[in-house]
């Protein structure tokens, strides 16, 4: 399985799935951050908690896409 192997000892696959997996863990708590589903005292906090967790799971799909680790 030499052509398997994506050099840190980890399938391709299963990093693929991981990684999608973690976009969208952060994004959905993002939005629920972001939509007051997970309650914080202050509205403010909670949108920039939401916001950069989504932001975060966007750069992440992006390294994901380039094959960046």
């Amino acid at each position: 399985m030499r052509g398997n192997e994506n050099g840190g000892g980890q399938p391709k696959a299963g990093r693929l799935a991981f990684g999608i997996l973690m976009i969208c863990v952060y994004i959905g708590v993002g939005l629920l951050f972001f939509f007051n589903v997970l309650n914080i005292d202050n509205y403010t906090i909670s949108c920039i908690i939401g916001g950069l967790l989504c932001a975060y799971g966007v750069w992440r799909g992006v390294r994901l896409y380039k094959g960046w680790n």
